[in-house]
């Protein structure tokens, strides 16, 4: 296992748990691993299809992440392939020969394709392992069903003494049992990793309006000039928007939705992988375990459905390691759209449980890591450091004379309006449907023109989850109080608030500089934050970079699976001057080492023989 390790993937010692499910499989197990994005689930499967006899067949979901996959076996000097639509029959029929023949390692299928090939391709070829990957997809309580994974039961069946390794980055207990049950796992052995990535900062934003939202979204990119991203929205007609915003200010960024043609959908990722678009702007369909590990930060322009999508799509963030940025919009207007989406669902108890589950961790004062551990069952009891709740606690003050004026507007209405109209009322302004309804007549009419409309927003939002009021989704989204608002407001119960933070704003008029050209890589120009690497490193770095960017190239593969952003780091700080002492850095296995090493150590020796020299001239 070890040697494997080191000659394939460059590492001299495992990540927790990955060497005990390695053993297991190998001991021809069944087996369940549940692992973060980013956590190493891949090599669970990929070290010991590489041990044992015969080709590991890995179930996939998108044609997209086979690609991924094997352009990174193939770095490493692994033999794989993927069957699917995208090949020519001719390619297909030479993949499906050399399997029969025992020539590839591992063999990427989606599961329409497996359950076709069984009946032929299966029963000629010797196969080590089933690795079922997104193993989530087939459960109906996972937060991304797929009905094609429903057949996959039939590989315990067909193939009674393979192993099946199912692995996922996100389930809860109810997923796990039904993957299991789906499955046919036999007595699986269960390993559960842990979830923190403490390398992601964790930010939430309340009650932002669109010119706020974009101009907090520029802000994020200016801090990541060179940095590749996600922002997901939670219609088609958001993408395009923010992505048109993006463009308007010089950032290259594309939309990508189910709505899109294919070829298009394909463009689209395969030039944010390659380094050509800085920013994709994204619904859910996107990046499904694609392995690209430099995108610096990921930001939700909606408040999304579940814990589970939330915390793989944050996940994509960051995977090499470094520091990375995820940022969560939140509004009333978004909680209302996904409860009328989790009541018109087939499960709309456990939608609507799971979107509440969400709402918590958007609306809490207590550190956001820790909810997110607890929900996947990780206690931890001590707060992260590395969330805005940790960073900046909220400040509270007596808000019962602001609670009394909301719920009083609300009461006047009789109760027939929505958080919109409300503030509108307490804000004095004469919408459209306070000048219809006759709303302009009431008391409480502009008695909260003092306060900025975004924190009336705020202040509603923290009502409604201190129970002052409810919304009736099924009248309007009207809001409707409580006993407990109704003890405010006519009995004086004291309601404390938390202040609403402020962000600072972008220099008014500044703009964006343009991407650099598609020559040069967007990645990683400041992954590495700014007084954290000396200037001359950072010279070395970007050298590094731009080598790995014209290799990349020369072959056809994304930037990152020549060499990760982790590695160039560890590359510049051990500034190896031979091939052999190449080849024992961190991330560098033998074939890499008989590939790239010339290279990257003629690089290396330019900048020590040209540091060397300006000493001597000191």
């Amino acid at each position: 296992m070890q040697n494997i390790l080191k000659r394939y993937f460059g590492f001299s010692s495992f990540r927790p748990l990955q060497a005990e499910i390695i053993r297991a499989v190998l001991a021809g197990k069944d087996v369940l691993v549940l692992m973060p994005t980013g956590g190493g689930k891949s090599l669970c499967y990929q070290v010991p299809a590489l041990m044992r006899e015969g080709t590991a067949v890995v179930v996939s979901p998108l044609i997209s992440l086979m690609k991924d996959q094997v352009e990174g076996m193939a770095a490493n000097g692994i033999p794989a392939a993927a069957l699917n639509s995208m090949n020519d029959e001719a390619e297909n029929l030479r993949i499906r020969a050399a399997c029969v023949r025992g020539e590839l390692k591992l063999l990427y299928v989606s599961p329409e394709r497996l359950v076709a090939e069984l009946p032929y391709l299966m029963r000629d070829m010797k196969v080590s392992l089933f690795a079922v990957d997104e193993a989530h997809c087939i459960s109906q309580w996972g937060h991304d069903f797929r009905p094609e994974y429903a057949q996959l039961g039939a590989l315990r069946q067909t193939f009674p003494g393979v192993p099946v390794i199912a692995l996922t980055a996100t389930a809860d207990r109810l997923t796990r049992e039904d993957i299991r049950k789906q499955l046919k796992l036999s007595d699986p052995a269960v390993f559960v990793s842990s979830f923190d990535r403490p390398n992601l900062s964790l930010d939430v934003r309340r009650g932002y309006q669109k010119k706020e939202k974009d101009r907090a979204i520029l802000s994020i990119i200016a801090r990541h000039r060179d940095d590749c991203g996600i922002i997901y929205c939670m219609s088609k007609k958001n993408t395009e928007s923010v992505a048109d915003m993006l463009m308007g200010h010089g950032i290259v960024a594309a939309a990508y939705h189910a709505g899109l043609p294919a070829e298009e959908r394909e463009r689209v990722q395969d030039d944010f992988i390659h380094d050509r678009i800085q920013v994709v702007c994204a619904t859910v369909a996107f990046g499904m375990g694609i392995d690209k590990s430099d995108v610096r930060f990921v930001i939700h322009y909606n408040l999304p459905k579940s814990i589970e999508g939330f915390y793989q799509e944050i996940g994509r963030a960051g995977r090499d390691g470094l520091p990375a940025e995820t940022v969560l919009f939140y509004s009333m207007a978004d909680l209302v759209q996904l409860s009328k989406f989790a009541q018109e669902s087939g499960q709309r108890e456990i939608n609507t449980e799971k979107l509440r589950r969400m709402q918590e961790y958007a609306e809490s004062d207590v550190c956001r890591r820790r909810i997110l551990l607890n929900y996947f069952g990780e206690p931890a009891d001590t707060d992260c450091g590395n969330c805005d709740v940790c960073k900046n606690p909220p400040k509270r003050f007596d808000g019962t004379v602001l609670a009394q004026k909301a719920l009083s507007a609300i009461v006047r209405t009789r109760q027939q309006a929505g958080a919109g109209t409300v503030t509108d009322i307490l804000r004095g302004n004469f919408s459209a449907e306070v000048v219809k309804c006759h709303y302009g007549d009431l008391k409480t009419f502009g008695v909260g023109r003092d306060v900025p409309a975004r924190d009336w927003r705020d202040y509603l939002m923290q009502m409604l989850q201190n129970g002052l009021f409810e919304i009736a989704y099924d009248e309007g989204n009207h809001l409707k109080l409580t006993d407990a608002g109704r003890q405010v407001l006519y009995d004086g119960r004291r309601v404390e608030l938390a202040v609403v933070r402020k962000e600072e704003p972008r220099p008014a008029g500044r703009r964006l500089r343009p991407l650099r050209s598609a020559a040069v890589p967007v990645g990683p120009g400041s992954a590495v934050p700014e007084g954290e690497m000396p200037p001359r490193r950072k010279e070395l770095f970007e050298a590094l970079r731009l080598l790995r960017k014209r290799l990349a190239d020369a072959q056809g593969f994304p930037p990152y699976i020549v060499m990760s952003d982790k590695v160039l780091q560890n590359l510049c700080e051990a500034c190896p001057m031979t091939v052999e002492a190449f080849g024992e850095v961190s991330g560098i296995g033998e074939f890499k080492k008989e590939r790239y090493g010339k290279d990257f150590v003629e690089v290396i020796r330019r900048y020590v023989e040209a540091g060397t020299a300006r000493q001597g001239e000191k």
